[in-house]
């Protein structure tokens, strides 16, 4: 019966491992490579903001950013909002787009 207990078990023990493998882990790897590059934010580098805007760090503070999104419009960002960081001269993906 002990036997049988545990043949019942395999499969919920399986899915589980399944899905922290497929699902869990790589989630948890990619919040700990996002966390590191907004730490590593700094003046001049150029941001994709969560709403898509694209703009230049002006001032960096501890939990909010001064972003310029146009010539002479500064915002302030809550440094989570920021979803890509270019560094400076990094030039954006071109639009797969044929002539």
């Amino acid at each position: 019966m002990d036997q049988a207990a545990l043949l019942q078990l395999l499969p919920f023990v399986a899915i589980f491992a399944l899905m922290y493998f497929l699902i869990i882990r790589p989630q948890q790897k990619r919040a700990k490579e996002h966390q590191a590059q907004i730490s590593g934010i700094k003046r001049n580098d150029t941001v994709v903001l969560s709403n898509g805007m694209i703009g230049k760090i002006t001032r960096v503070e501890e939990a909010e950013v001064m972003v310029e999104i146009a010539s002479g419009v500064n915002v302030r960002v809550v440094k989570a909002m920021v979803t890509e960081v270019r560094t400076k001269g990094e030039p954006a993906a071109a639009n797969d787009k044929a002539a």
